[in-house]
């Protein structure tokens, strides 16, 4: 076979039989990942794939090479204080990862800048390349990367004193990740490492536990242990196992980081417990069980030397409110009592109280005031709760709506402002701004003034973000709601300023629509290689997603999930009308989830785009979902039903199931792109897909699957390595949508410009 021959996998039947029903699937035999028949065949696929995007390649190289150039490379973030320490990361052009550093706060570095008054808060001035009086790298990734073809960090976390880190790496993609431990006096790790663990380890402040989860078969954190330093692994304490195959737990330190507070939850509901990390001995306390069917979150808070619980929940209504209560009051309570409306659980003095066009997202407690993170008219912000205001709820006093509450406003319609941190006894906290055509901004904010401190601006080379327009379009959807009123999908566009919406722009249209995600405003730099080329880039928020409140999300799932396909297909009519789009120039572009959108939308409607491309799209996730042993299958089915006891939640996920209802049709040009190692979505879903989308395929577009032999659900390690992924998709798409041209004034301009419309107000 020639690399432009398209593989052809053998058949090899295999049936599957659910209430009376058999599917027979030719290609399930692709499923064994260390057969060299499978192996053979996926490179196969890759040669194939390389041959029919040859043409393609100067025009990767470009876009490559544009990201590059734009990127400030060698670059730093904003120093965070934590304890005696100020810590940040530096990035090194030609190095793949960033390097870890940090400074000794009152050093010699900051002093000068600082306002003694305000305890040391003041970050100290770092400079790209110049290196801080005691400046010292604790952790250099790409040292650690260079002993692996893969590697990737799952989390880090440090003692108060800055003493220890505790710190997760996976080096093959597959998520299995094995626990370090550094003496940061001495920067040499010890002896003993934990293997096979979920994710990061939490470090409770003294250094001498650290707590971490373990997976079972279906890749399902199950297994919460404590480790003791100085230990071998063997001899850790199990502190708690959650049998319930449906819950998927995490762990954290509360803000005062006295307790670990224990979530195991799902889509539908949580499994709340608190663990205090100052006693060895201590057992997990159950809070409110899974059998309450409650959907919420626990924040543990100090006030007036009472130990209170703030509880974000969906007990009032969809978009969640915030009670207070205690541990005690909780725990009094029947926690297997079954819910019921005569007879709600007790969660305490209601605070924040439910809201239709508000959706309460959760809050950060300091020691100053609660930080609450809400979405309206689908922008995520942040607003403040003061602490009377706390007091005043638990006197008896009448909630407080969201809605009221002060924060920091912004100028740009379309935006994202998020807590990225809280340190509790800190006389300010730190957020991170961005929007579609704004790079990422960080502020720190005053608890005492709320006023917003510019820290530091994003630097981009070499680019005009003046010559970018974002606006926000709604594109009617056929449905209505309850009331008779007609339901509208709101549609963000990016466009070059030269562009104009008459009827002949090649648009890409981007959607998701799963897990109540949302596709919040962010800043990205490839993107603007597309808009460069005159590309119309429409990010369609469909149902499924959370951008409109819980509503919007529990619309477009299980018995309801075909709203997020017809969703994007109206999205895309909608830009058509609205002369956005060349209706023979669309495309299409979607990940895992938003895969599986792609798979449904290129069968219900491959007429309307020219290519379409799914990144480690779940296509076959009826067969998936019907595995349990599969990895994370069972926690599917709060997402999208239980086909293996449910004949409905079957016949209607066959009914869209994108493997299993490819037909004789003029497909578009796709690319699937996938990795080996990726356990979230098996490469073995789209190795299918497309050896049946080539079976029926009655077009002349080429079908094609790349595979990242040594990546896992991110794809390849490093950032250049994602650049290049990154490349290789625009690059299809523009060949496709015929845009691989800049605009006629496409020179990179010399000036950096960031708009000051995203200046904050109060």
């Amino acid at each position: 076979m020639s690399d432009s021959t398209a593989p052809q996998a053998k058949k090899v039947p295999t049936e599957r039989t659910h209430h009376g029903d058999t599917f027979v699937d030719h290609y399930e035999w692709l499923r064994d990942k260390d057969s060299p028949e499978v192996l053979a065949h996926l490179h196969a696929e890759n040669a194939y794939a390389d041959a029919v995007t040859a043409a393609q390649k100067p025009l990767r190289e470009t876009i490559f090479n544009e990201i590059k150039h734009r990127t400030v490379e060698t670059d730093l973030s904003v120093p965070s204080r934590r304890g005696d320490w100020w810590y940040f990361t530096r990035t090194i052009e030609g190095e793949q990862h960033p390097v870890y550093c940090r400074v000794a706060a009152g050093s010699a570095a900051e002093t000068e800048q600082n306002d003694v008054e305000r305890g040391s808060w003041t970050p100290p001035q770092v400079e790209a390349g110049v290196v801080l009086p005691g400046e010292q790298t604790f952790f250099d990734t790409n040292a650690e990367a260079a002993k692996h073809p893969f590697y990737q960090l799952g989390g880090m976390s440090l003692n108060a004193e800055g003493t220890l880190l505790a710190y997760s790496e996976d080096t093959s993609g597959d998520e299995h990740y094995t626990v370090r431990f550094r003496d940061l006096t001495t920067g040499e790790n010890q002896p003993e490492q934990i293997s096979n663990v979920h994710g990061g380890p939490v470090l409770e402040p003294s250094g001498a536990r650290a707590y971490y989860m373990v997976a079972d078969a279906a890749w399902r954190p199950h297994q919460l242990y404590m480790h003791t330093l100085g230990t071998d692994a063997e001899q850790d304490r199990l502190i708690l196992e959650v049998s319930d195959e449906q819950l998927w737990t995490g762990v954290g330190l509360s803000a005062d980081k006295r307790e670990l507070v224990i979530i195991s939850g799902n889509s539908e509901y949580d499994e709340s417990r608190l663990l205090d990390v100052t006693d060895p001995q201590a057992e997990p306390v159950l809070l409110i069980s899974a059998e309450q069917r409650l959907l919420h979150s626990i924040d543990p808070i100090e006030l007036d030397g009472e130990r209170l619980l703030l509880v974000t929940h969906n007990q009032s209504g969809p978009n969640n409110a915030l009670s207070v209560t205690t541990a005690a009051a909780l725990t009094a309570q029947d926690p297997n009592a079954a819910p019921s409306a005569d007879r709600p659980l007790d969660l305490g003095r209601p605070v924040l109280p439910h809201e239709e066009t508000v959706k309460l997202e959760g809050v950060s407690v300091t020691a100053a005031q609660i930080i609450v993170t809400a979405r309206r008219d689908t922008i995520e912000s942040i607003q403040l709760l003061n602490l009377e205001q706390l007091r005043a709820a638990l006197a008896g006093a009448d909630p407080v709506p969201t809605s009221t509450l002060p924060g920091p406003e912004f100028d740009e319609e379309l935006y994202t402002c998020a807590v990225i941190a809280a340190e509790y006894e800190a006389p300010l906290f730190r957020v991170a701004y961005e929007s579609w055509l704004t790079p990422t901004r960080i502020y720190d904010i005053d608890h005492e003034t709320a006023e917003p401190l510019l820290r530091r601006e994003t630097p981009v080379n070499d680019v005009d973000l003046g010559a970018y327009r974002a606006t926000r379009i709604w594109a009617p959807s056929g449905d209505t709601r309850a009331d008779g009123s007609a339901i509208a999908i709101p549609v963000t566009v990016l466009h070059h300023r030269d562009v104009a919406a008459d009827g002949t722009n090649p648009t890409l249209v981007y959607g998701y629509g799963s897990y109540e995600m949302s596709m919040d405003p962010s800043f990205g730099i490839p993107r603007l290689s597309l808009l460069d080329r005159g590309v119309v880039f429409a990010i369609a928020h469909i149902r499924g997603g959370g951008e409109l409140g819980r509503g919007w999300y529990e619309d477009g799932k299980k018995l309801k999930k075909t709203n997020t396909f017809t969703d994007f297909i109206a999205a895309t009519d909608h830009l058509i009308t609205q002369g956005w789009a060349d209706p023979a120039r669309v495309a299409a572009l979607g990940g895992s989830a938003g895969g599986l959108l792609m798979g449904a939308v290129a069968n219900l409607a491959p007429e309307k785009y020219v290519a379409i491309l799914g990144q480690v799209p779940f296509v076959d996730n009826l067969t998936t979902i019907l595995d349990p042993e599969l990895p994370l299958s069972a926690l599917e089915w709060e997402e999208w039903g239980n086909p293996i006891t449910d004949p409905e939640v079957y016949r209607y996920m066959k009914s869209y199931a994108p493997y299993e209802n490819v037909r004789d049709l003029a497909y578009p040009a796709i690319a699937a792109v996938t990795s080996l190692n990726d356990t979230r979505v098996l490469y073995v879903e789209p190795a299918k897909w497309v050896q049946v989308l080539r079976e029926h395929q009655r077009g002349e577009a080429p079908v094609v699957m790349k595979i990242e032999m040594e990546g896992g659900h991110g794809g390849a390690s490093g950032r250049y390595e994602t650049w290049k992924e990154r490349a290789w998709d625009y690059a299809f798409i523009a060949h496709h949508l015929g845009a691989s041209e800049r605009l006629g004034a496409g020179e990179i301009h010399s000036a950096v410009e960031i708009p000051s419309a995203s200046q904050p107000r109060r």
